[in-house]
């Protein structure tokens, strides 16, 4: 190659996506993308490798199946992979998952991911869930210092249902009830001034007390000062639950007071609200997992595609296996 064309051909480097960028290395390595996939899971099994029948680590290799090391417990007989017993068990195209978990680190939608990959769409959809059933579960032990509490509301959605409750509305629609009704769902979210961020799906309608005494204290420390909005049913569950808690008047004008606000809990709000939309809707029954991967990409505790692979394996710092 001339010395010109080698200047024209390292200037298309920068436009590279990750993807691309790591099928490269991988063909200058001299690896196949199913090698490194394949690598990669056995790695992460090597660290706790046991029969996931009766849990023991007396066993065999017995021969290869789909590209994976195959097993054979001693005790009870029973053959298993590096697969068995995790979310990405009995899926195929191996050597196109660590370019998918570059996708979802890049929030593409099911069609996008399904073109770049050269998949069919509910193959990618199939793979999203599977891919954040494990990794959504990263999230904060406890928050410290002050807390941010705030409820979001959205319509429930029954996306992909066979039999709906209610007539269909078209491209996510309106409620037919003015306010926050049935016809929402409420996600409550509590942030503190680190980042640590929790969210939970309470349920239908407006946020109760009841709801609150389920969610936040196992997630708060006693001497936390938890800082909300208005809304009636905090100041009676921070009573009851022996917290600290300070209300900022939002519908006064009263967005501050001193170090008590809640801009850092509605700018993540506002990040959720408008990262969905790409997606064209979020079927209620999954929020759970959106809310997981939006706390994936905020506070970037999964950087690489790798580290994503990995986490769905089970193997990230508090994660287990069974």
């Amino acid at each position: 190659m001339q010395a010109a064309q080698w200047k024209t051909f390292i200037a298309q480097f920068a436009a590279l996506s990750m993807r691309q960028r790591h099928a490269g290395m991988s063909l200058l390595r001299g690896t196949a993308p199913q090698d490194a996939a394949v690598a990669l899971i056995e790695g992460v099994a090597q660290g706790a490798l046991h029969c996931p029948a009766c849990l023991s680590m007396h066993l065999h290799r017995h021969g290869h199946a789909h590209g994976l090391q195959r097993y054979r417990c001693v005790p009870c007989g029973r053959t298993f992979n590096a697969l068995t017993g995790t979310p990405l068990a009995h899926l195929r195209h191996k050597e196109l998952w660590i370019a998918y978990a570059d996708c979802l680190l890049d929030s593409s939608s099911v069609r996008k991911a399904a073109s770049q990959l050269g998949v069919h769409r509910n193959t990618t959809f199939r793979w999203r869930h599977r891919f954040l059933s494990l990794a959504k579960t990263d999230r904060p032990h406890c928050l410290h210092g002050i807390a941010e509490a705030d409820e979001l509301y959205v319509l429930e959605s029954q996306k992909g249902a066979r039999r709906l409750t209610r007539p269909a509305r078209q491209r996510g629609g309106h409620a037919q009830l003015r306010g926050i009704s049935k016809e929402h769902v409420c996600i409550l979210v509590a942030r503190d001034r680190t980042g640590q961020t929790l969210d939970f799906v309470t349920g239908r309608g407006q946020l109760t007390k009841a709801q609150l005494h389920l969610s936040l204290p196992p997630m708060m420390d006693k001497d936390v000062l938890l800082v909300t909005d208005g809304h009636a049913a905090y100041p009676a569950f921070a009573r009851e639950a022996g917290i600290s808690h300070q209300a900022v008047d939002l519908r006064a004008g009263i967005r501050v007071r001193g170090a008590a606000h809640v801009q850092n809990v509605n700018a993540y709000h506002s990040r959720l609200r408008q990262w969905p939309y790409p997606f064209h809707g979020v079927a209620t029954r999954y929020l759970p997992n959106y809310l997981g991967w939006r706390w994936i990409l905020d506070a970037r505790r999964i950087r690489s595609p790798e580290s994503l692979l990995k986490a769905t394996l089970g193997d990230f710092p508090h994660l287990t296996r069974t």
